[in-house]
């Protein structure tokens, strides 16, 4: 049996949070919290969160350097050594990107490929990519594969 002195409220049904500007006797009256004086005791009151109070804000006080050429072309790269070691995985098929990202030596079939001449090649492959470094043609064509650039 509920007596008056036992109920209490439902669980969830109350917020604990502050409870400013509610008279002095609660502790949070008077300026509520406030301070006394500046900009963020006033109504209304609010600025950008990078701002900095009128000091030359971080991103003017740091340097700026450098160029970044909006041309540039960003190859994805697959290294001789690579082809070597799924050369048995291609078997006799054209080596394009798209068959490099089914094998997961690239992470796109859409951005451009470059091989690089890292490590040694004993397979023979036909390669049809984007671009070759110059050891990688003349490993590739040691090994007698073909290279055709797309």
């Amino acid at each position: 049996m509920d007596i008056l002195s036992n109920l209490k409220y439902a669980v969830g049904s109350r917020k604990n949070r502050k409870r400013v500007g509610r008279g002095e006797g609660s502790g949070h009256g008077g300026t509520a919290t406030r301070g006394n004086n500046g900009q963020m005791s006033r109504s209304g009151a609010k600025h950008k969160a990078w701002f900095e109070g009128g000091q030359m804000p971080l991103q003017r006080r740091i340097p700026k350097f450098g160029f970044t050429n909006i041309f540039r072309i960003e190859f994805q790269v697959v290294n001789i050594d690579s082809l070597e070691k799924h050369a048995e995985k291609f078997g006799n098929d054209v080596v394009t990107p798209e068959v490099l990202k089914k094998h997961g030596l690239i992470s796109s079939s859409k951005r451009p490929v470059k091989i690089l001449g890292q490590g040694e090649l004993k397979t023979k492959l036909q390669l049809e990519v984007n671009a070759f470094s110059n050891s990688a043609k003349e490993k590739i064509e040691n090994a007698g594969g073909t290279i055709k650039q797309i």
